[in-house]
């Protein structure tokens, strides 16, 4: 809390800001402001509840304190800034940005919330540094809508991987140090998206589907991407590792295809045949072997199972094979982050409908997920003869509830929250009722 205390006016909600961070990171059910206010000791949730919707204090500007303070602890040069979003399902239509649409969370289209994140993976760790909340055209084109939801006037309709760009501008201008960018498909099919990483001279690696058409041969042709890796003679395959995995080094076969031109299009509508391409590819043609600035595309096969993934690659400065590998492996921490995020600190468990409240309940959830992943960096230095791995995320949210965060077991004061709880639900059955009576008593 010490790094964005001062963004608070009044002390109560400093206070009542600490709370929330230390009720995410407790050991409760469910994380809405009605459990946070009990685990508080609050007799009612109305100071949550006013935390992220009346209080007054700028989400944005504690995002940028707490952004630093990581970057303090993780900056590195060539750290890797990390995009990609998540979606949190929800009922009915004034949540803000929700809709029917895809979402990876349930691996289908349903009526669902989508925010695009940003994470940091520097030195000895990594975490989410910035949020925004995805707004469908639904949304946009609909000013009463947003009116509504409390979304503000100047905001306008915004691709995710605008969003992401948004993010990573905001970083950079910020003095966020960082030398290569990673995402999944949905971004690196994007060519505003990656011109606009080589404006800012960072090197990216960048999922693309197998269905990407890539520019080869100085750009007079360009061909599917799964077509190119079919026609790849054996010995472009190198075995590498893209990092330690629980279950040790993840060695994966890879191929460096160069001779890539930068998003250019070709004359002839990026057809050609498949002879040609495959005498190309055997000739040696256009495989990366050695440092240098071409975009590049990078694919990846899974030594068990043959199945294959695809990058566009590019870097300000001479880049090796070895570089390109660690870069695609550190995007799979962005998952890691989402995974500890739901499950240790309620990301996905806020039920807010407006605009700010969604800012804020997530910038409070970034704070206790910093609070892990610090930790989890600060222990790094136990004995190595202690024959035990390294002390996790959720192994320290376990510890910091065991010997930091005491629960109350008053049972006047569980037993006061019983009765709250059943009387407001009363009350809004009540509420409910009357509302539908009247509905179907209009003509």
């Amino acid at each position: 809390m010490g790094c964005f205390a001062g963004r608070f006016g009044r002390v109560e909600p400093r206070r009542a800001a600490g709370q929330f961070v230390t009720g995410l990171l407790a050991d409760i059910e469910i994380k809405t402001c009605w459990q946070l206010a009990e685990q508080a000791g609050h007799a009612r949730p109305d100071a949550m509840q006013r935390l992220l919707y009346r209080a007054v204090w700028d989400a944005d500007a504690v995002r940028d304190d707490l952004r630093q303070l990581i970057t303090a602890r993780f900056g590195a040069p060539d750290a890797v800034l990390v995009v990609d979003d998540t979606g949190d399902l929800k009922k009915g239509i004034h949540t803000v940005g929700v809709q029917r649409q895809y979402t990876g969370t349930a691996g289908r289209i349903e009526n669902s919330q989508v925010g695009v994140f940003l994470g940091y993976a520097g030195a000895d760790g990594h975490t989410l540094i910035d949020r925004r909340v995805y707004l469908p055209a639904s949304w946009t084109d609909d000013r009463d809508r947003c009116q509504a939801a409390g979304v503000p006037d100047e905001v306008e309709f915004a691709t995710k991987p605008e969003l992401a760009a948004q993010m990573i501008t905001s970083a950079l201008d910020a003095g966020v140090p960082a030398g290569w960018a990673a995402a999944d498909e949905a971004y690196g099919n994007n060519t505003d998206f990656r011109a606009g990483l080589r404006e800012h001279e960072v090197g990216y690696v960048l999922a693309v589907s197998r269905s990407h058409l890539v520019p080869i041969d100085g750009g007079k042709t360009r061909v599917r991407a799964d077509r190119i890796a079919a026609d790849l003679p054996a010995t472009a395959w190198q075995r590498r590792s893209a990092g330690a995995g629980s279950k040790g080094p993840r060695f994966y076969d890879w191929a460096w295809l160069d001779d890539v031109c930068t998003d250019a299009d070709p004359d002839d509508g990026g057809r050609t045949d498949r002879p040609a391409l495959a005498e190309l590819l055997a000739a040696g043609a256009g495989l990366r072997g050695d440092p240098g600035l071409a975009d590049s595309i990078l694919i990846r096969k899974n030594t068990a199972t043959g199945e294959l993934a695809f990058y566009r690659c590019w870097a300000p400065r001479p880049a090796t094979l070895a570089q390109f590998v660690r870069v695609a492996g550190i995007r799979w921490t962005v998952e890691e982050a989402f995974q500890a995020a739901k499950s240790q600190v309620g990301l996905d468990q806020h039920q807010v409908r407006r605009w700010d409240s969604w800012h804020r309940f997530t910038t409070l959830a970034l704070a206790a997920l910093a609070v892990l992943a610090i930790s989890a960096a600060d222990t790094t230095d136990e004995p190595s003869d202690t024959k035990l791995i390294p002390l996790t995320v959720n192994e320290i949210r376990r510890l910091i509830n065991a010997c930091l965060i005491r629960p109350i077991t008053d049972l006047a004061h569980r037993l006061h929250w019983s009765g709250w709880r059943r009387r407001h639900q009363a009350r809004a059955r009540q509420a409910h009722y009357t509302r539908r009576l009247n509905l179907e008593l209009q003509p």
